[in-house]
């Protein structure tokens, strides 16, 4: 079974701190000169349930209604038996991707560039002329889905990048990556208790923040759903399940926060963000794969996620609520 110092070699500094790779294939979708071409049918986004910024673009693809334009392969949650950090088909017959025939999300990635020695990350664009990766970078691969894939949205699809807020969206997306996205593993990952220490204040200063925030307002930005929603809630989707235990960020639970655990609950009863929210998948992975201190693999029981199915009646807090998400779902 991988164990977490797999899974991050090279990412831990001299004092302990978690420090994030950078992505390799970050050319950006367009019309431009030198970007990836944007055609319906020409790519395949790799994916892991488990993964927050994997389940970001699932979420994404599915609110702007790219399902016929970009096709999806996904992998197992439990990783590979191999001697370095990859994800695998082996949720698919045979053990391999339908569509790319390989076995190993590696193949993909030494397609695009024979050489790469980082660790193989998800969301993956493959480019199936090719059947290389094209775009690995999970901080704008939304954005693109959100504004040069536009020709493909389906009607009605929700603006969640609108132009008039998007310096607000960006500057506040920047935040919740540092403090909240990135800084759970920030904490999970420390090797010191200094580096630790940081990290886990961050991530609860951060939290009340965002608790204070959504006391009066439905969403992040109001009564529409925005890029930063979409993701704030995949780090609130797990916190409970894996981050407040395996992480060591466990000052409070999600539930703990009112309007926190409410505006988590009004997204997951949207089927873009609920149908693609695997709590076993989640626990699986971190539990099994992820902490250096579970040497048995003992996958938790709880915490019962039943109550994600609660109703909230954040509705209130919307000046149009009969118009909720701006006609998002039909």
């Amino acid at each position: 079974m991988a164990v977490v110092d797999h899974v991050i070699t090279g990412e831990i500094q001299k004092d302990g701190k978690f420090e994030r790779q950078p992505n390799r294939f970050v050319t950006p979708f367009g019309d431009g000169e030198g970007e990836l071409p944007v055609e319906k049918g020409r790519y395949r986004l790799l994916w892991a349930p488990v993964c927050p910024w994997a389940n970001r673009s699932i979420i994404v693809r599915q609110l702007m209604g790219l399902e016929d334009a970009i096709s999806v392969g996904t992998l197992d949650p439990i990783r590979p038996d191999v001697p370095w950090s990859d994800w695998s088909f082996t949720l698919d017959e045979d053990g391999k991707d339908p569509v790319l025939g390989i076995h190993l999300l590696s193949e993909a990635y030494k397609k695009a560039d024979p050489d790469y020695e980082g660790r193989y990350t998800v969301p993956a664009v493959v480019d199936l002329t090719t059947g290389a990766v094209v775009n690995n970078d999970y901080f704008k691969l939304t954005t693109y889905f959100e504004t040069v894939w536009k020709k493909y949205h389906k009607k009605d699809a929700p603006e969640l990048y609108p132009e008039e807020l998007r310096e607000e969206i960006d500057e506040l997306n920047a935040y919740i990556f540092k403090n909240v996205n990135n800084g759970v593993y920030k904490a999970g990952f420390a090797t010191s208790q200094i580096a630790y220490k940081r990290a886990y204040n961050l991530v609860f200063d951060a939290l009340d923040v965002l608790e204070e925030r959504l006391s009066g307002q439905r969403f992040l930005f109001g009564d529409y759903i925005t890029e930063s929603d979409v993701r704030l809630y995949v780090t609130l989707a797990r916190f409970d399940v894996a981050y407040y235990n395996g992480f060591m960020v466990n000052k409070k639970m999600l539930i703990d926060y009112p309007n926190l655990w409410g505006y988590a609950r009004d997204l997951y009863a949207e089927r873009a963000f609920g149908d693609n929210t695997h709590f076993d998948a989640i626990k699986k992975h971190y539990h099994l794969c992820c902490l250096k201190n579970n040497p048995h693999n003992i996958l938790p029981k709880g915490p019962d996620v039943s109550a994600w199915k609660e109703p909230t009646d954040r509705a209130r807090l919307s000046r149009d609520p009969e118009h909720k998400f701006r006609l998002l779902f039909t």
